[in-house]
Protein backbone atom coordinates (compact mmCIF):
# COMPACT_ATOMS: atom_id res chain seq x y z
CA UNK A 1 0.00 0.00 0.00
CA UNK A 2 1.65 3.20 -0.93
CA UNK A 3 1.94 5.84 1.18
CA UNK A 4 -0.66 7.81 0.12
CA UNK A 5 -3.42 5.34 -0.27
CA UNK A 6 -5.50 3.45 2.74
CA UNK A 7 -8.01 0.48 2.08
CA UNK A 8 -10.56 1.71 4.34
CA UNK A 9 -12.39 -2.01 5.00
CA UNK A 10 -13.19 -0.91 8.49
CA UNK A 11 -12.57 2.88 9.29
CA UNK A 12 -13.09 4.31 13.05
CA UNK A 13 -16.82 4.89 13.34
CA UNK A 14 -16.61 7.58 15.92
CA UNK A 15 -13.51 9.71 15.62
CA UNK A 16 -13.41 12.68 17.97
CA UNK A 17 -10.82 16.06 17.66
CA UNK A 18 -9.15 18.20 19.67
CA UNK A 19 -8.42 21.00 17.76
CA UNK A 20 -5.66 22.75 19.59
CA UNK A 21 -3.21 25.17 18.64
CA UNK A 22 -5.04 28.43 16.82
CA UNK A 23 -3.58 30.66 19.14
CA UNK A 24 0.20 29.25 18.38
CA UNK A 25 -0.04 29.06 14.38
CA UNK A 26 -1.06 32.59 14.87
CA UNK A 27 1.63 33.95 16.58
CA UNK A 28 3.68 31.53 14.13
CA UNK A 29 2.55 33.63 11.28
CA UNK A 30 2.49 37.04 13.14
CA UNK A 31 -0.79 37.59 13.02
CA UNK A 32 -3.23 38.39 16.45
CA UNK A 33 -4.72 35.17 17.64
CA UNK A 34 -8.21 35.44 16.84
CA UNK A 35 -7.07 35.30 13.59
CA UNK A 36 -6.09 31.78 14.11
CA UNK A 37 -9.33 31.08 15.31
CA UNK A 38 -10.64 32.47 12.03
CA UNK A 39 -8.80 30.16 10.46
CA UNK A 40 -9.31 27.09 12.32
CA UNK A 41 -13.17 27.85 12.10
CA UNK A 42 -12.72 27.62 8.03
CA UNK A 43 -10.61 24.45 8.37
CA UNK A 44 -13.81 22.75 10.01
CA UNK A 45 -15.86 22.38 6.46
CA UNK A 46 -12.92 20.45 4.96
CA UNK A 47 -12.56 17.94 7.69
CA UNK A 48 -15.94 17.50 7.93
CA UNK A 49 -15.99 16.91 4.17
CA UNK A 50 -12.76 14.12 4.32
CA UNK A 51 -14.75 12.55 7.14
CA UNK A 52 -17.47 11.91 5.35
CA UNK A 53 -15.31 10.98 2.31
CA UNK A 54 -13.80 8.54 4.17
CA UNK A 55 -16.61 6.86 6.35
CA UNK A 56 -17.07 8.19 9.01
CA UNK A 57 -20.28 7.85 10.50
CA UNK A 58 -19.57 9.78 13.66
CA UNK A 59 -17.10 12.94 14.37
CA UNK A 60 -16.83 15.50 16.97
CA UNK A 61 -15.03 18.51 17.18
CA UNK A 62 -13.92 20.52 20.34
CA UNK A 63 -14.14 23.97 19.91
CA UNK A 64 -14.89 25.67 23.27
CA UNK A 65 -14.25 24.53 27.27
CA UNK A 66 -15.37 24.89 29.92
CA UNK A 67 -12.02 26.82 31.22
CA UNK A 68 -11.97 28.67 27.77
CA UNK A 69 -14.04 31.56 29.29
CA UNK A 70 -11.03 32.47 31.44
CA UNK A 71 -9.49 34.03 28.19
CA UNK A 72 -8.82 37.59 27.40
CA UNK A 73 -12.57 38.95 26.62
CA UNK A 74 -11.49 39.88 23.63
CA UNK A 75 -11.11 36.85 22.31
CA UNK A 76 -13.92 35.13 23.51
CA UNK A 77 -15.72 37.83 21.95
CA UNK A 78 -13.71 37.19 19.14
CA UNK A 79 -14.77 33.35 19.15
CA UNK A 80 -18.25 33.78 19.76
CA UNK A 81 -18.52 35.99 16.59
CA UNK A 82 -16.48 33.62 14.43
CA UNK A 83 -19.10 30.41 15.40
CA UNK A 84 -22.04 32.91 14.90
CA UNK A 85 -20.69 33.36 11.56
CA UNK A 86 -19.61 29.67 10.62
CA UNK A 87 -23.76 29.00 11.59
CA UNK A 88 -24.91 30.94 9.16
CA UNK A 89 -22.49 30.49 6.93
CA UNK A 90 -22.18 26.34 6.46
CA UNK A 91 -25.79 25.52 8.26
CA UNK A 92 -27.20 24.99 4.73
CA UNK A 93 -24.15 23.72 2.92
CA UNK A 94 -24.08 20.85 5.80
CA UNK A 95 -27.84 20.21 5.13
CA UNK A 96 -27.21 19.76 1.78
CA UNK A 97 -24.13 17.55 2.19
CA UNK A 98 -26.39 15.63 4.23
CA UNK A 99 -24.67 16.28 8.13
CA UNK A 100 -26.48 16.17 10.75
CA UNK A 101 -24.94 18.85 12.92
CA UNK A 102 -26.01 18.38 17.41
CA UNK A 103 -24.59 20.18 20.44
CA UNK A 104 -23.18 18.77 23.28
CA UNK A 105 -22.08 21.10 26.87
CA UNK A 106 -24.02 24.68 28.02
CA UNK A 107 -25.37 27.14 25.61
CA UNK A 108 -26.43 29.28 28.87
CA UNK A 109 -22.70 31.46 28.18
CA UNK A 110 -24.49 31.98 24.81
CA UNK A 111 -26.18 35.54 23.61
CA UNK A 112 -29.77 34.69 22.69
CA UNK A 113 -29.18 35.05 19.36
CA UNK A 114 -26.51 33.00 19.18
CA UNK A 115 -28.29 30.10 21.18
CA UNK A 116 -31.34 30.03 18.56
CA UNK A 117 -28.62 29.98 15.62
CA UNK A 118 -27.23 26.89 17.42
CA UNK A 119 -30.35 25.70 18.31
CA UNK A 120 -32.04 26.54 14.47
CA UNK A 121 -28.84 24.65 13.05
CA UNK A 122 -29.64 21.40 14.98
CA UNK A 123 -32.98 21.40 14.46
CA UNK A 124 -33.15 22.05 10.63
CA UNK A 125 -30.65 18.82 10.19
CA UNK A 126 -31.86 16.87 12.31
CA UNK A 127 -32.86 13.67 9.96
CA UNK A 128 -30.04 14.03 7.95
CA UNK A 129 -27.53 10.66 8.53
CA UNK A 130 -24.60 11.01 6.19
CA UNK A 131 -22.57 12.14 8.89
CA UNK A 132 -23.62 12.71 12.60
CA UNK A 133 -21.39 16.42 13.58
CA UNK A 134 -21.28 17.16 16.67
CA UNK A 135 -20.00 20.17 18.02
CA UNK A 136 -18.51 20.47 21.82
CA UNK A 137 -19.10 23.80 22.72
CA UNK A 138 -18.55 25.23 26.89
CA UNK A 139 -18.14 21.61 27.07
CA UNK A 140 -15.56 20.10 29.90
CA UNK A 141 -16.09 16.12 30.41
CA UNK A 142 -16.12 16.97 34.75
CA UNK A 143 -18.80 19.49 34.36
CA UNK A 144 -20.86 16.59 32.33
CA UNK A 145 -20.49 13.51 34.91
CA UNK A 146 -21.60 16.00 37.47
CA UNK A 147 -24.09 17.29 35.65
CA UNK A 148 -25.01 13.47 35.55
CA UNK A 149 -24.45 12.04 38.77
CA UNK A 150 -26.91 15.05 39.66
CA UNK A 151 -29.41 14.04 37.90
CA UNK A 152 -29.44 10.23 38.46
CA UNK A 153 -29.63 11.43 42.62
CA UNK A 154 -32.70 13.55 41.24
CA UNK A 155 -34.56 10.39 40.33
CA UNK A 156 -34.28 9.00 43.46
CA UNK A 157 -32.55 5.74 42.34
CA UNK A 158 -31.24 3.73 44.19
CA UNK A 159 -27.29 3.75 44.35
CA UNK A 160 -26.25 -0.07 44.53
CA UNK A 161 -28.91 0.35 41.03
CA UNK A 162 -25.91 3.15 39.28
CA UNK A 163 -24.40 1.33 36.88
CA UNK A 164 -22.30 1.85 33.80
CA UNK A 165 -24.95 1.94 31.16
CA UNK A 166 -27.13 4.10 33.77
CA UNK A 167 -24.39 7.18 33.79
CA UNK A 168 -23.89 7.05 30.02
CA UNK A 169 -27.56 7.61 29.59
CA UNK A 170 -27.79 10.55 31.75
CA UNK A 171 -24.38 11.95 29.61
CA UNK A 172 -24.92 14.70 26.87
CA UNK A 173 -23.43 11.92 24.56
CA UNK A 174 -26.45 9.84 25.49
CA UNK A 175 -27.17 8.60 21.78
CA UNK A 176 -23.52 8.50 20.87
CA UNK A 177 -21.22 5.70 20.69
CA UNK A 178 -18.24 6.19 22.20
CA UNK A 179 -15.18 7.66 20.31
CA UNK A 180 -12.80 4.85 18.34
CA UNK A 181 -10.24 7.09 18.01
CA UNK A 182 -9.52 10.84 19.24
CA UNK A 183 -6.73 12.50 18.14
CA UNK A 184 -5.52 15.78 19.35
CA UNK A 185 -4.09 18.71 17.28
CA UNK A 186 -0.33 21.17 18.26
CA UNK A 187 1.16 17.97 19.98
CA UNK A 188 0.49 18.46 23.12
CA UNK A 189 0.03 15.39 24.71
CA UNK A 190 -3.20 15.03 26.82
CA UNK A 191 -7.15 15.14 26.76
CA UNK A 192 -7.33 18.13 28.88
CA UNK A 193 -10.87 17.45 30.69
CA UNK A 194 -12.47 16.30 26.86
CA UNK A 195 -14.75 13.07 26.65
CA UNK A 196 -13.43 11.62 30.28
CA UNK A 197 -15.90 8.91 30.15
CA UNK A 198 -16.84 8.23 26.59
CA UNK A 199 -12.86 8.03 25.87
CA UNK A 200 -11.68 5.50 28.07
CA UNK A 201 -11.04 3.00 25.78
CA UNK A 202 -10.59 5.05 22.69
CA UNK A 203 -7.26 5.23 20.85
CA UNK A 204 -5.40 8.18 21.21
CA UNK A 205 -3.25 9.81 18.26
CA UNK A 206 -1.61 13.71 18.61
CA UNK A 207 -0.46 15.27 15.48
CA UNK A 208 2.35 17.69 16.20
CA UNK A 209 0.02 19.93 13.16
CA UNK A 210 -1.51 23.11 14.51
CA UNK A 211 -5.27 22.84 13.88
CA UNK A 212 -5.32 25.18 10.94
CA UNK A 213 -3.18 23.19 9.03
CA UNK A 214 -4.26 20.18 9.90
CA UNK A 215 -5.81 18.76 6.29
CA UNK A 216 -7.14 15.84 5.28
CA UNK A 217 -3.62 14.20 4.70
CA UNK A 218 -2.95 14.35 8.77
CA UNK A 219 -6.74 12.42 8.68
CA UNK A 220 -5.41 9.87 6.73
CA UNK A 221 -2.47 9.56 8.60
CA UNK A 222 -4.15 9.63 11.83
CA UNK A 223 -6.84 6.51 10.36
CA UNK A 224 -3.66 4.65 8.90
CA UNK A 225 -2.15 4.99 12.40
CA UNK A 226 -5.33 3.75 14.17
CA UNK A 227 -5.91 0.87 11.35
CA UNK A 228 -2.34 -0.47 12.64
CA UNK A 229 -3.20 -1.34 16.39
CA UNK A 230 -5.57 -3.97 18.19
CA UNK A 231 -8.28 -2.88 19.95
CA UNK A 232 -8.16 -4.99 23.49
CA UNK A 233 -10.44 -3.25 26.01
CA UNK A 234 -8.55 -4.81 28.55
CA UNK A 235 -8.07 -8.27 27.59
CA UNK A 236 -5.03 -9.67 25.91
CA UNK A 237 -4.70 -9.74 22.55
CA UNK A 238 -5.53 -12.87 20.35
CA UNK A 239 -1.69 -13.80 19.59
CA UNK A 240 -1.08 -13.60 23.65
CA UNK A 241 -3.74 -15.98 24.16
CA UNK A 242 -2.88 -18.40 21.77
CA UNK A 243 0.58 -18.58 23.23
CA UNK A 244 -0.82 -18.73 26.94
CA UNK A 245 -2.78 -21.74 25.31
CA UNK A 246 0.51 -23.19 23.59
CA UNK A 247 2.12 -22.82 27.03
CA UNK A 248 -0.42 -24.58 28.93
CA UNK A 249 0.09 -27.87 26.75
CA UNK A 250 -2.45 -30.12 26.88
CA UNK A 251 -4.98 -31.12 29.41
Amino acid sequence: MGPGTLHLTDPPKHVAIIMDGNGRWAAKQGLPRIAGHERGTDNIRRITEASAELGIEYLTLWAFSTENWRRPMEEVAGIMRLLGEALDRETIELHRQGAQLRHIGSLEGLAPDLRRSVEGAVELTKNNTRLILTLAFDYGGRQELIQAIQAIARSGVDPEDIDEEMVARNLFTTDLPDPDLVIRTSGERRMSNFLIWQAAYAELHFCPVFWPDFGPEHLREAIEDYARRERRFGHISAEAAAELIGHRGPA
